[in-house]
């Protein structure tokens, strides 16, 4: 939190919802705190039909969303709202609502940033931002639909690249592949997001809704068509979670060194 600030700021725009991830000392990095209040912006926007778009961004210029907060993981809380455990990464990536969410990505996107991207509708980034999942080099995958989408929204092997080798994509090279939607300047980032929000918003709200779900194949609040991916998702990141390989990364990056890695 910044300045007695809660983790999460929400600003109304005419008919959007700015929903700021407010950690900018721990680049926006995602903790239990922050996935509740997440999750609670959500649910309020998509219940209020005066909300017709949703804008997600991070506080700062520095980052997006660095990811999960590995100090909390440390601690053993995971970057979920409890009781709402099943909507996922930041109450988010798991949790489909009808109303459009662009992401405004202000900063660096990686890990848990880039799965916020790949959650989003649409994304206009900085830019000085960059996307990728690094989580391998931590000893651990890209659990929270990195893995799973990112072979969906770029060609296979552009995403196998990503994937396998943890390496990070400058915005311009996003947007060569359509990851991201526009890059601007860092300063315009949010502008032209609420720009974006406004010309979607300007559209009948019921037709965009409804469109939003015929096109994901949303039923009743869910995706039923990545059900199987996802339970093949949750096997595999509960069986690398207890290897001496997953605590070696998060114990390398406390104590900033590089990992020593056994395949145990």
């Amino acid at each position: 939190m910044t300045d007695a600030q809660p983790s999460v700021l929400t600003e109304r725009t005419g008919h959007t919802l700015v929903i700021t991830l407010n950690r900018p000392g721990a680049r926006n990095a995602v903790d239990a705190d922050v996935a509740t209040r997440v999750a609670d912006a959500l649910e309020q926007a998509d219940a209020d039909p005066g909300v017709r778009c949703i804008v997600l961004t991070g506080a700062g210029e520095r980052a997006f969303c660095a990811g999960a907060d590995l100090k909390a993981l440390g601690r053993g809380e995971a970057p979920l709202a409890p009781g709402r455990e099943h909507y996922g990464f930041a109450g988010f990536v798991r949790h489909p609502v009808s109303t459009p969410v662009i992401a405004a990505v202000n900063g660096q996107a990686l890990g848990g940033g880039t799965e916020l991207v790949l959650a989003s509708d649409v994304a206009i980034a900085a830019d000085t931002a960059a996307l990728g999942l690094p989580e391998i080099s931590r000893g651990i995958f890209a659990a929270a639909g990195g893995v799973l989408r990112l072979p969906e929204q770029l060609p296979r092997k552009v995403a196998m690249r990503l994937i396998l080798t943890g390496d990070a994509m400058p915005a311009e090279e996003a947007l060569r592949w359509g990851l991201v939607n526009e890059v601007v300047g860092a300063s315009d980032v949010l502008p032209a997001a609420l720009a974006l929000a406004e010309r979607i918003a300007a559209n009948a709200p019921l037709a965009v809704q409804a469109s939003k779900r015929l096109a994901l194949g949303m039923v009743d609040g869910d995706l039923p068509h990545e059900a199987d991916a996802w339970e093949r998702n949750d096997a595999e990141i509960a069986a690398i979670g207890q290897s001496a390989d997953a605590m070696e990364g998060i114990v390398a990056f406390l104590e900033r060194r590089a990992p020593s890695w056994t395949a145990g």
